[in-house]
């Protein structure tokens, strides 16, 4: 684990703040609250602050994604909600199929895929993301299993 100046290179520990810098980013511009050319300058300040580390060149900071020179406004935040739903349905997973991570060891992803299916899938666009998840674990949206998956993964 180790902060990484490019999003898509990120590790799973470090990649959510680099969605959270964007956002806060983003807001600031949207709102008024920063200038276009003062962007490559509040970019680098915040990935000092989050992550400690300042990129050299625009190429790896402020440009690294095609986003918004594209006009991709908006949906960064999507990109840390997908971990946290995740996460969570893991946990609902391997509470429903106790050997879920034996099946996955050995290469086999039927009994997940059915899980899926079953309670995701089929389900379409029935539901948005915070009503299926709670249906799903009983749950509101939120960071515990992700926090949880992220301490057994790098402190264990």
């Amino acid at each position: 684990m180790e902060p990484s100046l490019i999003r898509t290179e990120a590790d799973e520990a470090t990649y959510s703040q680099h969605v959270v810098i964007r956002m806060l980013l983003e807001e600031d511009l949207v709102t008024g609250n920063l200038a276009v050319t003062d962007l490559p300058g509040a970019w680098n300040e915040l990935y000092e602050k989050y992550l400690g580390i300042r990129p050299s060149d625009y190429k790896n900071g402020v440009m690294q994604d095609v986003h918004w020179y594209s006009g991709a406004i908006g949906y960064f935040p999507t990109y840390a909600l997908g971990n946290l739903y995740n996460a969570m349905m893991m946990e609902s997973a391997k509470t429903a199929i106790p050997d879920l991570a034996q099946q996955i060891e050995r290469g086999e992803f039927g009994g997940l895929l059915n899980w899926l299916r079953e309670n995701v899938h089929r389900h379409g666009m029935r539901y948005r993301g915070p009503e299926l998840i709670r249906n799903i674990t009983g749950r509101d949206l939120n960071a515990s299993s992700f926090v949880e998956y992220l301490k057994t993964k790098f402190l264990t």
